[in-house]
């Protein structure tokens, strides 16, 4: 899957402290680790990581959100902003782009007008280069 580079460059830094972490407890990172778990290297529950989450939320002063909502409104926001379908339902993970629009539906009304006002746009440019005299030699 294709990340930002800001995200590469975290993941990166994550991983050089993970590695400094582990081997201070003894323990050889390599690639069969996860990047997010335990300080022995082991895998976490997922219920440890959504226990976490809530505790961060909580402890930053945030609105209340389920870890889950964060992947919505990835979603959401790559739709909003003119993410093609076919690529949200990719990164999402969904068996088809149909289950990605049924979901997100929501964000599309706005995207109708957006739609209707770049096809006018095309439209009315196509329009004024037809009605541009050519000069004859």
């Amino acid at each position: 899957m294709a990340l930002p580079s800001l995200i590469v460059d975290e993941l990166r830094r994550h991983r050089v402290a993970q590695a400094e972490g582990l081997l201070a407890a003894g323990v050889r990172l390599t690639d069969d680790h996860h990047v997010v778990a335990r300080e022995d290297g082991q895998p976490l529950q997922p219920r440890s990581l959504t226990h976490a989450f809530v505790k961060f939320v909580r402890g930053h002063g945030l609105a209340p959100i389920r870890l889950h909502d964060l992947r919505h409104s990835h979603a959401t926001h790559m739709l909003a902003s003119g993410v093609h379908p076919k690529i949200a339902q990719e990164r999402l993970g969904h068996s088809s782009v149909s289950v990605t629009i049924d979901l997100y539906s929501h964000v599309l009304p706005g995207m109708q007008a957006e739609a209707v006002s770049r096809v006018d746009a095309v439209l009315r440019d196509a329009l004024n280069r037809r009605a541009v005299p050519t000069k004859k030699w």
